[in-house]
């Protein structure tokens, strides 16, 4: 879940080492209070807070989500999806694969495929139905699977 600014973001707007400070610390924990991320980077809550809203203002920080606790997402199968799309279908694939609630998050890569998503559900049946709906997209060629066992770390 992801709330958004809805901002967009300024090519001019400069990124000092304390706002990159700022934003590994709002990673870490995107609700920690003003005052916690001022103590953790020797700077006062009003600075803090000024630095939050120009990032969000100038579309550097584009909304908050939820990562949810490592033992809950093991109770998920999650599994990252290559997708090969055929020529000239790429709006009707992406199109096709937002709508399928089960696919979190989707990226246009380089390389041997053209897409990889994320998908997550409850079960194995679950995630092997998954594939092969997506599989039978109109403009799929083809789709490789890897399982995802753990998240050893998350930014």
């Amino acid at each position: 879940m992801t709330k958004s600014i809805g901002k967009t973001t300024n090519p001019g707007l400069r990124i000092s080492i304390a706002d990159e400070q700022l934003l590994a610390v709002l990673r870490e924990n995107a609700r920690a209070s003003t005052a916690e991320i001022a103590r953790k980077l020797g700077l006062s809550r009003t600075t803090v807070q000024n630095r939050i809203e120009r990032l969000e203002r100038g579309g550097v920080i584009g909304g908050y989500s939820v990562r949810l606790h490592e033992d809950y997402a093991r109770s998920r199968i999650r599994a990252h999806i290559a997708i090969t799309v055929r020529p000239k279908q790429m709006a009707a694939v992406v199109k096709a694969l937002k709508a399928m609630r089960e696919v979190q998050v989707l990226y246009s890569v380089s390389g041997g495929h053209d897409l990889i998503a994320l998908g997550v559900t409850g079960g194995v049946g679950e995630m092997d139905e998954l594939t092969d709906r997506i599989g039978l997209i109109d403009g799929v060629e083809r789709t490789t699977s890897s399982i995802i066992l753990s998240t050893k770390f998350e930014r």
